[in-house]
């Protein structure tokens, strides 16, 4: 199983922000909360299971173990994991 964290680094509020996903809710739950993200940021939206993260976690979730994806060389993989906190959103777990 495996947590990953996109390079889709948007601005917002002066910061940029990815996005964290996992393969499992409970993956992407402890390892927000090794990064110390509160669980009230949790998004479980149309968007997918997953917790924005300002790009100074980004690179702490990577060192932690998160898997670095890009959404313009991993398109594949980035929508395969797209997909599965899609499903994760709507509670199913594939």
């Amino acid at each position: 199983m495996t947590v990953y964290v996109d390079d889709a680094v948007h601005l917002w509020r002066g910061r940029r922000w990815a996005h964290l996903m996992a393969d499992t809710l409970d993956e992407l739950h402890a390892m927000a909360e090794r990064l110390d993200i509160p669980r009230r940021a949790f998004q479980n939206k149309t968007s997918g299971a997953h917790y924005d993260v300002p790009s100074e976690l980004r690179e702490r979730a990577i060192e932690l173990g998160a898997v670095a994806i890009s959404r313009h060389t991993d398109r594949d993989r980035v929508r395969a994991v797209i997909a599965r906190a899609k499903a994760q959103g709507r509670g199913e777990h594939p």
